[in-house]
């Protein structure tokens, strides 16, 4: 910090730990009245870790300037004699997680219904704005591999099904075999999240509700960005006003719009079209069973993870019935 010329040079230095798991660890730093938080790979993570930390530490860095909600980079150090591995600082955000609320939203979101719309609505709002970042111009040239993204979606997840494969999935065929036949009308790249959802993003205190950040960065590339709108939407009810409708996630979407509104508003932000919706959602649910296969197979005694076998057989299905039923053509 003092190399960085950050401020509180002599003061003392208070960490206070805010979360963490097997990929980082968070704490709010503060010092002589400058806070921000550190981000960094726990001791026991991969070493790829290291390599990708630097890589979220890019994009947050790229956001600078532009109207997507972010916290801000303040520095970042690769030298890993420092604190064992790499890590960044980043500013602190005075605002609220949904994943912090176990299942209950803050007020006057919890009690008065009218006012969950502005957080639906931010929340779609956040991938549109990202998607239309300069990433070229911000640095981003060599992020990813946005030439031949689709082709390599499914054939990379094929493959690693193929390696971790322990049981037959119902419906895996019809979507793999419908993925491979049909692509979006049109793939414009651009900086994609990768994981985006409610989990994944905090707002401002109070209301109306206004988005903060977006968060945690560890699957963010340049892609297609209309692949966050499938994944924040494969489980948004199509029909609010059906009895249950937004209930059973981590968050209750209860008075939010229904999916159509929430596609059109993304539209409208983005500027993209959105008429090859349902190829994203299949992808993304496909992908979602995909990914937490894996964690269903190294279950063990873990409850959490033993709770993922249902949800990817029925993430796999919904996926083989749209591919089955979806109009799109490709």
């Amino acid at each position: 910090m003092d190399d960085q010329g950050l401020p509180g040079k002599g003061a003392p230095l208070e960490a206070k730990y805010l979360s963490g798991g097997t990929q980082n660890e968070i704490y709010k730093l503060d010092r002589d009245g400058f806070t921000c938080v550190i981000r960094i790979p726990p001791t026991g993570a991969p070493a790829d870790r290291d390599s990708g930390i630097i890589r979220e530490w890019r994009i947050i860095q790229a956001l600078d300037g532009t109207d997507v909600p972010h916290t801000a980079a303040v520095a970042a150090c690769e030298d890993t004699s420092v604190l064992g591995r790499s890590f960044y600082l980043m500013g602190y955000v005075d605002g609220w997680s949904p994943m912090d609320q176990h299942g209950v939203w803050p007020e006057p979101y919890n009690s008065d219904l009218s006012t969950r719309p502005g957080l639906a609505y931010q929340l779609a709002e956040g991938i549109a704005l990202l998607s239309k970042v300069d990433w070229k111009a911000q640095g981003l040239h060599d992020l990813g591999r946005p030439d031949g993204f689709h082709d390599r979606q499914v054939d990379r997840w094929t493959r690693f099904f193929d390696r971790i494969k322990a049981r037959e999935l119902d419906g895996i065929d019809v979507a793999t075999k419908w993925l491979q036949a049909h692509r979006p009308l049109d793939y414009v790249p651009g900086l994609m999240h990768g994981d985006y959802q409610f989990a994944n993003v905090m707002f401002e205190h109070g209301a109306p509700a206004k988005l903060a950040a977006l968060v945690d960065w560890e699957m963010g590339t340049v892609g297609d960005p209309k692949l966050d709108l499938g994944w924040m939407l494969m489980n948004w009810p199509e029909d609010m006003t059906v009895e249950g409708a937004g209930q059973g996630g981590y968050a209750d979407l209860r008075g939010m719009p229904d999916r159509a509104k929430m596609v059109q508003h993304y539209s409208e932000v983005s500027g993209r079209q959105v008429d090859d919706l349902d190829y994203y959602l299949i992808l993304a649910k496909w992908k979602l069973a995909i990914i937490l296969e894996q964690g269903y197979q190294r279950a063990g005694d873990d409850p959490k993870l033993q709770s993922f076998g249902p949800v990817v057989l029925s993430a796999m299905r919904e996926a083989a019935e749209l591919a089955e039923s979806t109009d799109y053509k490709g």
